[in-house]
Protein backbone atom coordinates (compact mmCIF):
# COMPACT_ATOMS: atom_id res chain seq x y z
CA UNK A 1 0.00 0.00 0.00
CA UNK A 2 0.98 3.63 -0.35
CA UNK A 3 1.56 5.54 2.90
CA UNK A 4 3.08 8.76 4.22
CA UNK A 5 5.77 7.60 6.65
CA UNK A 6 7.62 9.58 9.33
CA UNK A 7 11.05 8.20 10.26
CA UNK A 8 12.60 11.39 11.64
CA UNK A 9 10.79 14.42 13.04
CA UNK A 10 11.42 17.77 11.40
CA UNK A 11 9.90 21.02 10.25
CA UNK A 12 7.15 20.52 7.70
CA UNK A 13 8.97 22.93 5.36
CA UNK A 14 11.63 20.20 5.07
CA UNK A 15 9.03 17.59 4.00
CA UNK A 16 9.66 15.01 6.75
CA UNK A 17 6.96 12.61 5.51
CA UNK A 18 8.14 10.14 2.87
CA UNK A 19 5.60 8.67 0.46
CA UNK A 20 6.42 4.95 0.29
CA UNK A 21 5.06 1.57 -0.75
CA UNK A 22 4.90 -0.64 2.36
CA UNK A 23 3.06 -3.86 3.36
CA UNK A 24 -0.58 -3.62 4.41
CA UNK A 25 -1.15 -3.81 8.18
CA UNK A 26 -1.32 -7.25 9.75
CA UNK A 27 -4.35 -7.55 12.02
CA UNK A 28 -3.97 -8.18 15.73
CA UNK A 29 -6.64 -9.45 18.10
CA UNK A 30 -10.00 -7.63 17.95
CA UNK A 31 -8.87 -5.45 15.06
CA UNK A 32 -10.49 -4.59 11.75
CA UNK A 33 -8.73 -3.67 8.53
CA UNK A 34 -10.01 -0.53 6.86
CA UNK A 35 -9.70 0.70 3.32
CA UNK A 36 -9.08 4.38 4.05
CA UNK A 37 -11.53 6.66 2.25
CA UNK A 38 -10.45 9.93 3.86
CA UNK A 39 -8.25 11.15 6.73
CA UNK A 40 -8.46 14.68 8.08
CA UNK A 41 -5.36 16.52 9.23
CA UNK A 42 -5.21 17.69 12.85
CA UNK A 43 -2.87 20.21 14.45
CA UNK A 44 -1.81 17.38 16.76
CA UNK A 45 -0.38 15.65 13.67
CA UNK A 46 1.78 18.74 13.21
CA UNK A 47 3.01 18.55 16.82
CA UNK A 48 3.91 14.87 16.25
CA UNK A 49 5.66 15.37 12.90
CA UNK A 50 7.68 18.37 14.10
CA UNK A 51 8.67 16.67 17.37
CA UNK A 52 6.84 18.90 19.84
CA UNK A 53 5.35 15.65 21.12
CA UNK A 54 8.14 13.11 21.80
CA UNK A 55 8.35 10.24 19.27
CA UNK A 56 6.93 6.90 20.42
CA UNK A 57 7.96 4.87 17.36
CA UNK A 58 10.95 4.73 15.01
CA UNK A 59 8.61 4.70 12.03
CA UNK A 60 5.08 6.11 12.04
CA UNK A 61 2.13 6.71 9.73
CA UNK A 62 0.35 9.77 11.20
CA UNK A 63 -3.35 10.56 11.00
CA UNK A 64 -6.17 9.96 13.46
CA UNK A 65 -9.34 11.25 11.81
CA UNK A 66 -9.98 8.25 9.61
CA UNK A 67 -13.03 7.32 7.58
CA UNK A 68 -12.70 3.77 6.32
CA UNK A 69 -14.57 0.75 5.03
CA UNK A 70 -14.17 -2.58 6.84
CA UNK A 71 -12.58 -5.14 4.50
CA UNK A 72 -11.26 -7.68 7.03
CA UNK A 73 -11.91 -8.69 10.64
CA UNK A 74 -15.66 -8.16 10.45
CA UNK A 75 -17.92 -8.99 13.39
CA UNK A 76 -21.70 -9.48 13.62
CA UNK A 77 -21.98 -5.83 14.67
CA UNK A 78 -19.40 -4.54 12.16
CA UNK A 79 -20.00 -6.39 8.91
CA UNK A 80 -17.85 -6.23 5.78
CA UNK A 81 -18.35 -2.93 3.98
CA UNK A 82 -19.45 -1.04 7.09
CA UNK A 83 -18.23 2.57 6.95
CA UNK A 84 -16.67 3.61 10.25
CA UNK A 85 -14.69 6.41 11.80
CA UNK A 86 -11.52 6.20 13.90
CA UNK A 87 -10.37 8.92 16.29
CA UNK A 88 -7.39 9.91 18.46
CA UNK A 89 -8.09 7.42 21.23
CA UNK A 90 -7.43 4.10 19.52
CA UNK A 91 -7.71 2.02 22.68
CA UNK A 92 -7.53 2.02 26.48
CA UNK A 93 -6.38 -0.56 29.01
CA UNK A 94 -9.86 -0.93 30.55
CA UNK A 95 -8.28 -1.71 33.93
CA UNK A 96 -7.02 1.54 35.44
CA UNK A 97 -9.04 3.65 37.89
CA UNK A 98 -10.00 6.10 35.14
CA UNK A 99 -11.37 3.44 32.81
CA UNK A 100 -13.30 1.84 35.67
CA UNK A 101 -14.81 5.19 36.68
CA UNK A 102 -16.09 6.51 33.33
CA UNK A 103 -13.02 8.62 32.56
CA UNK A 104 -11.46 6.56 29.78
CA UNK A 105 -10.12 9.74 28.17
CA UNK A 106 -7.67 9.90 31.11
CA UNK A 107 -6.59 6.23 30.86
CA UNK A 108 -3.13 5.54 32.30
CA UNK A 109 -2.12 3.41 29.29
CA UNK A 110 -3.97 4.71 26.24
CA UNK A 111 -3.29 3.94 22.60
CA UNK A 112 -3.20 7.01 20.36
CA UNK A 113 -4.03 6.56 16.69
CA UNK A 114 -1.36 7.97 14.40
CA UNK A 115 1.05 8.37 17.32
CA UNK A 116 1.39 5.17 19.39
CA UNK A 117 0.14 3.09 16.44
CA UNK A 118 0.01 3.75 12.72
CA UNK A 119 -2.77 5.98 11.47
CA UNK A 120 -4.62 6.98 8.36
CA UNK A 121 -2.20 8.78 6.03
CA UNK A 122 -2.30 5.58 3.99
CA UNK A 123 -4.47 3.44 1.73
CA UNK A 124 -5.23 0.95 4.53
CA UNK A 125 -5.28 1.12 8.33
CA UNK A 126 -5.89 -1.28 11.23
CA UNK A 127 -7.99 -0.29 14.24
CA UNK A 128 -9.46 -1.89 17.35
CA UNK A 129 -13.02 -2.92 16.56
CA UNK A 130 -14.31 -1.57 19.89
CA UNK A 131 -12.88 1.87 19.10
CA UNK A 132 -14.45 2.48 15.70
CA UNK A 133 -17.73 4.27 15.18
CA UNK A 134 -20.31 3.46 12.49
CA UNK A 135 -21.01 6.66 10.59
CA UNK A 136 -24.47 8.03 9.79
CA UNK A 137 -25.22 7.75 6.05
CA UNK A 138 -25.96 11.48 5.89
CA UNK A 139 -22.27 12.26 6.59
CA UNK A 140 -20.14 11.75 3.46
CA UNK A 141 -16.52 10.60 3.72
CA UNK A 142 -14.73 13.91 3.25
CA UNK A 143 -17.03 15.90 5.53
CA UNK A 144 -17.17 13.17 8.18
CA UNK A 145 -13.38 12.93 8.58
CA UNK A 146 -12.85 16.30 10.37
CA UNK A 147 -15.64 15.43 12.80
CA UNK A 148 -13.62 12.53 14.20
CA UNK A 149 -11.21 14.62 16.26
CA UNK A 150 -11.69 18.32 15.60
CA UNK A 151 -15.43 17.86 15.94
CA UNK A 152 -15.47 15.42 18.85
CA UNK A 153 -12.84 17.28 20.90
CA UNK A 154 -14.58 20.60 20.23
CA UNK A 155 -17.82 19.03 21.46
CA UNK A 156 -16.06 17.71 24.57
CA UNK A 157 -14.61 21.19 25.14
CA UNK A 158 -18.12 22.61 25.29
CA UNK A 159 -19.03 19.92 27.82
CA UNK A 160 -15.91 20.55 29.92
CA UNK A 161 -16.66 24.28 29.91
CA UNK A 162 -20.18 23.53 31.12
CA UNK A 163 -21.94 25.32 28.26
CA UNK A 164 -25.69 25.70 28.80
CA UNK A 165 -28.28 26.68 26.18
CA UNK A 166 -28.36 30.47 25.78
CA UNK A 167 -24.87 31.08 27.19
CA UNK A 168 -22.48 33.70 25.88
CA UNK A 169 -19.52 31.65 24.61
CA UNK A 170 -16.15 32.83 23.34
CA UNK A 171 -14.12 30.87 20.80
CA UNK A 172 -10.47 31.94 20.82
CA UNK A 173 -9.04 30.71 17.54
CA UNK A 174 -11.22 29.67 14.63
CA UNK A 175 -9.71 26.72 12.83
CA UNK A 176 -10.87 23.17 12.13
CA UNK A 177 -12.33 22.53 15.60
CA UNK A 178 -13.90 25.92 16.34
CA UNK A 179 -15.67 26.17 13.00
CA UNK A 180 -17.51 22.96 13.92
CA UNK A 181 -18.23 24.00 17.50
CA UNK A 182 -19.99 27.18 16.37
CA UNK A 183 -22.76 25.21 14.67
CA UNK A 184 -23.30 23.15 17.82
CA UNK A 185 -23.50 26.37 19.86
CA UNK A 186 -26.05 27.83 17.47
CA UNK A 187 -28.11 24.66 17.80
CA UNK A 188 -28.02 25.30 21.55
CA UNK A 189 -29.14 28.95 21.02
CA UNK A 190 -25.87 30.38 22.37
CA UNK A 191 -24.38 33.76 21.44
CA UNK A 192 -20.90 33.22 20.00
CA UNK A 193 -17.98 35.65 20.19
CA UNK A 194 -14.87 34.86 18.15
CA UNK A 195 -11.35 36.19 18.64
CA UNK A 196 -8.88 34.91 16.05
CA UNK A 197 -5.91 35.86 13.92
CA UNK A 198 -6.13 35.93 10.16
CA UNK A 199 -8.61 37.97 8.15
CA UNK A 200 -9.95 34.89 6.34
CA UNK A 201 -10.71 33.17 9.66
CA UNK A 202 -12.54 36.26 10.89
CA UNK A 203 -14.50 36.43 7.65
CA UNK A 204 -15.46 32.76 8.01
CA UNK A 205 -16.63 33.32 11.60
CA UNK A 206 -18.77 36.24 10.47
CA UNK A 207 -20.28 34.18 7.66
CA UNK A 208 -21.14 31.44 10.17
CA UNK A 209 -23.14 33.77 12.38
CA UNK A 210 -20.79 34.85 15.16
CA UNK A 211 -22.33 37.74 17.08
CA UNK A 212 -18.94 39.49 17.33
CA UNK A 213 -15.57 38.85 15.68
CA UNK A 214 -12.22 40.37 16.62
CA UNK A 215 -8.51 39.83 16.12
CA UNK A 216 -6.40 37.58 18.36
CA UNK A 217 -5.67 40.49 20.70
CA UNK A 218 -9.23 41.85 20.90
CA UNK A 219 -11.39 41.29 23.96
CA UNK A 220 -15.09 40.55 23.36
CA UNK A 221 -17.39 43.49 24.19
CA UNK A 222 -19.34 41.55 26.87
CA UNK A 223 -18.44 39.31 29.79
CA UNK A 224 -18.58 35.66 28.71
CA UNK A 225 -20.14 32.72 30.53
CA UNK A 226 -17.75 30.24 28.93
CA UNK A 227 -14.68 30.40 26.70
CA UNK A 228 -12.81 27.75 24.74
CA UNK A 229 -9.26 28.35 23.52
CA UNK A 230 -8.11 26.50 20.41
CA UNK A 231 -4.77 28.21 19.72
CA UNK A 232 -1.67 26.53 21.31
CA UNK A 233 -0.80 29.82 23.02
CA UNK A 234 -0.77 30.68 26.71
CA UNK A 235 -1.33 34.35 25.87
CA UNK A 236 -4.69 33.38 24.38
CA UNK A 237 -5.63 31.57 27.61
CA UNK A 238 -5.03 34.76 29.60
CA UNK A 239 -7.06 36.81 27.10
CA UNK A 240 -9.94 34.34 27.40
CA UNK A 241 -9.72 34.42 31.19
CA UNK A 242 -9.88 38.22 31.15
CA UNK A 243 -13.13 37.99 29.16
CA UNK A 244 -15.05 35.90 31.73
CA UNK A 245 -17.74 36.92 34.15
CA UNK A 246 -17.37 35.76 37.76
CA UNK A 247 -17.96 32.02 37.94
CA UNK A 248 -17.09 31.58 34.26
CA UNK A 249 -14.96 28.78 32.81
CA UNK A 250 -12.12 28.65 30.28
CA UNK A 251 -11.59 25.25 28.65
CA UNK A 252 -8.20 24.82 26.94
CA UNK A 253 -8.58 22.69 23.82
CA UNK A 254 -4.91 21.95 23.12
CA UNK A 255 -2.69 18.92 23.60
CA UNK A 256 0.38 21.20 23.54
CA UNK A 257 0.70 24.78 24.85
CA UNK A 258 3.75 27.04 24.59
CA UNK A 259 3.43 28.48 28.13
CA UNK A 260 0.99 30.43 30.28
CA UNK A 261 2.42 33.84 31.22
CA UNK A 262 2.19 35.34 34.67
CA UNK A 263 -1.17 36.98 35.31
CA UNK A 264 -2.98 38.94 38.02
CA UNK A 265 -4.88 36.45 40.21
CA UNK A 266 -6.97 39.12 41.96
CA UNK A 267 -8.25 40.60 38.70
CA UNK A 268 -8.48 37.56 36.44
CA UNK A 269 -9.02 34.34 38.41
CA UNK A 270 -10.56 35.38 41.70
CA UNK A 271 -14.35 35.30 41.73
CA UNK A 272 -14.51 31.53 41.23
CA UNK A 273 -13.44 31.68 37.62
CA UNK A 274 -11.97 28.39 36.42
CA UNK A 275 -9.34 27.16 33.96
CA UNK A 276 -9.84 23.58 32.78
CA UNK A 277 -7.89 21.48 30.32
CA UNK A 278 -9.51 19.21 27.75
CA UNK A 279 -7.81 15.82 27.48
CA UNK A 280 -8.68 13.47 24.65
CA UNK A 281 -12.23 12.15 24.33
CA UNK A 282 -14.43 9.23 25.30
CA UNK A 283 -16.37 6.87 23.08
CA UNK A 284 -19.52 8.37 24.57
CA UNK A 285 -18.41 11.82 23.37
CA UNK A 286 -17.90 10.39 19.88
CA UNK A 287 -21.27 8.65 19.69
CA UNK A 288 -23.16 11.65 21.10
CA UNK A 289 -21.44 14.13 18.80
CA UNK A 290 -21.81 12.08 15.62
CA UNK A 291 -25.52 11.66 16.36
CA UNK A 292 -25.88 15.41 16.90
CA UNK A 293 -23.83 16.20 13.79
CA UNK A 294 -26.23 14.14 11.69
CA UNK A 295 -29.27 15.76 13.32
CA UNK A 296 -28.09 19.32 12.62
CA UNK A 297 -26.57 18.44 9.21
CA UNK A 298 -23.13 19.63 10.26
CA UNK A 299 -21.02 20.40 7.18
CA UNK A 300 -17.39 21.39 7.80
CA UNK A 301 -15.59 23.53 5.29
CA UNK A 302 -12.90 21.29 3.77
CA UNK A 303 -9.91 21.47 1.45
CA UNK A 304 -8.77 18.17 -0.09
CA UNK A 305 -5.17 17.02 -0.62
CA UNK A 306 -3.92 13.85 -2.27
CA UNK A 307 -1.90 11.39 -0.18
CA UNK A 308 1.18 12.28 -2.25
CA UNK A 309 0.80 15.85 -0.93
CA UNK A 310 0.63 15.00 2.79
CA UNK A 311 3.56 17.33 3.58
CA UNK A 312 1.76 20.19 1.84
CA UNK A 313 -1.40 19.43 3.82
CA UNK A 314 0.53 19.73 7.08
CA UNK A 315 2.17 22.95 5.89
CA UNK A 316 -1.27 24.42 5.16
CA UNK A 317 -2.37 23.63 8.72
CA UNK A 318 0.78 25.17 10.18
CA UNK A 319 0.43 28.39 8.21
CA UNK A 320 -3.33 28.70 8.83
CA UNK A 321 -3.63 29.26 5.10
CA UNK A 322 -6.79 27.18 4.80
CA UNK A 323 -10.12 27.95 6.40
CA UNK A 324 -11.89 25.05 8.03
CA UNK A 325 -10.46 21.52 7.78
CA UNK A 326 -7.78 19.83 5.66
CA UNK A 327 -8.53 16.30 4.41
CA UNK A 328 -6.22 13.78 2.75
CA UNK A 329 -7.86 11.38 0.28
CA UNK A 330 -5.75 8.35 -0.78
Amino acid sequence: MKAAVLTSTGKVADRPLRIEEIPKPELGAVQVLLRVRACAVCRTDLHIVEGELPPLRKSLIPGHQIVGEIIQGATPELTLGTRVGVSWIGGTDGRCWYCRNNHENLCDSPTFTGYAVNGGYAEFAAARSDFVFPLPPTLDDVHAAPLLCAGIIGFRSLRVAGVEPGDRVGLFGFGASAHLAIDVLHAWRCEVFVSTRGASHRKLAESMGAKWVGSEADKPPVDLDRAITFAPSGDVVVLALSSLRKGGVVAINAIHLDRIPEFDYDRLLWGERQIRSVANMTRSDARDFLKLAAEISLQPKVTIFALDDANEALAAVKSDSIDGATVIVP
